[in-house]
């Protein structure tokens, strides 16, 4: 490849960027880390809220279409 035809400069700014972002991810996730911590500490199931948070993240109708779907499921194998 030439080098010649790579801007160095510009190629640089965009890498530096995307590690600034993911340092800033990193934290961020730690964060919610500690998050998760608190509300399991003050008595809360930190698997049952990262499911809620899920769920709230969908679509309604999609979330709907879903539910609807695992009970036929369930009760297709006893379970319903």
């Amino acid at each position: 490849m030439n080098t010649d035809a790579v801007d160095g400069g510009h190629l640089r700014a965009f890498i530096e960027r995307i590690e600034k972002l993911e340092e800033e991810k990193r934290a961020i996730a730690d964060d919610i880390k500690d998050v998760y911590g608190e509300a399991k500490g003050t008595g809360f199931d930190p698997k049952i809220i990262r499911k809620i948070v899920s769920l709230r993240r969908q679509d309604k109708h999609k979330r709907e279409e879903e539910e609807e779907i695992l009970e036929l499921y369930l009760s297709a194998i006893g379970m319903g």
